[in-house]
């Protein structure tokens, strides 16, 4: 399948004539008016959680498809969890045991989900570009979200962090954040800078060992740091990014003992950041490595409010794309 999209942009394909959500794709490219209306649609889904039945009408008898090619919990479930809230159908296929597992391509499995009328795909792979592949393969009623693409992108995921962000900081236009640890090999750095840049941040700070940072990452508009305790002093946002155990098996680097020894957040190094500032982790976290336990668990830690905030942005999102309005629907009583 040749699905990378190197020097692509997928927001003429994201968008419909009249400039709104068909497919979400990616952040890059995106108005910033549209990112906004995500979060404040995503503010009006937020209290649905807290009610004893936890659901609105919006998708009543659509059909949700979790195509999840490679192994997920926090996504796969938040979308979940955020479909049955919007009252849709959810079918939930088992790559593991599909039969793109016994040779069949993934066109064809495609087009025998479009004969089971199904309304929407979450997309997660490991192929870079593979949701956009997906979004010009299906029918055009048909829209496609990326769950998270090789080292694409991750939009949902930036845009739940972004939410968090604006309940704790309420205004962008301000801020300093600091992406911790892994930019080279994530999804989520990268949706995270694009996502955070059209917000207005004006100082995006991305740290870490040079075999794990970009050589190109400083044209998306970051400024590079190579000591941690430099890259988060004075930041008002600290995000550490998830490090993967297979890159402590290879030269990348030398062992997880050590990389916590020069880039794991402690209570010694969050002092050097602003006296509010917040934590914040994609997950899953590996404790000891990126982050020490009493920062993740601590006061400034705001990781499982991200985890919730997460059915709320997931559900705006699938909102948009199928066209209809989370104002007013969301405050409506589902019968």
């Amino acid at each position: 399948m040749a699905c990378r999209m190197k020097g692509m942009h997928a927001d003429n394909l994201q968008l419909d004539a009249h400039g709104r959500l068909k497919h979400f794709l990616a952040i890059e490219g995106l108005p910033r008016a549209l990112l906004t209306q995500i979060l404040d649609n995503a503010e009006r889904f937020a209290p649905v959680g807290d009610r004893a039945v936890k659901k609105v009408p919006l998708l009543r008898g659509k059909t949700v498809a979790n195509l999840f090619f490679e192994p997920s919990t926090r996504t796969r479930t938040t979308f979940d969890l955020a479909a049955k809230r919007l009252s849709a159908d959810v079918l939930n296929l088992n790559i593991e045991a599909s039969s793109t597992k016994k040779g069949e391509s993934l066109s064809d499995t495609l087009r025998n989900l479009e004969a089971m009328q199904c309304d929407m795909f979450v997309v997660r792979h490991q192929s870079s570009g593979a949701a956009n592949f997906i979004a010009r393969q299906i029918a055009p009623h048909i829209s496609v979200i990326n769950g998270g693409d090789g080292r694409h992108e991750h939009p949902t995921q930036a845009m739940l962090d972004v939410f968090t962000i604006r309940r704790w900081k309420r205004r962008f236009d301000a801020l300093t954040v600091a992406i911790v640890g892994d930019v080279a090999h994530s999804r989520v750095a990268r949706s995270e800078i694009h996502a955070l840049r059209i917000l207005g941040v004006p100082e995006i700070r991305v740290v870490g060992p040079k075999t794990l940072i970009p050589a190109e990452v400083e044209s998306l508009g970051v400024r590079v740091f190579h000591d941690l305790e430099a890259g988060i002093k004075g930041a008002d946002v600290v995000i550490m990014l998830r490090l993967q155990q297979e890159r402590m098996q290879s030269a990348l680097l030398p062992s997880g003992h050590e990389y916590f020894r020069e880039y794991g957040l402690t209570a010694a190094r969050l002092k050097l950041a602003a006296k509010d500032a917040i934590v914040m982790h994609p997950g899953p976290i590996n404790r000891g490595v990126e982050i020490a336990s009493d920062i993740a668990d601590g006061a400034q830690s705001v990781i499982l409010q991200q985890v919730t905030f997460g059915i709320a942005v997931r559900m705006a999102v699938m909102s948009m794309v199928m066209g209809t309005q989370a104002l007013g629907g969301a405050d409506a009583e589902h019968d």
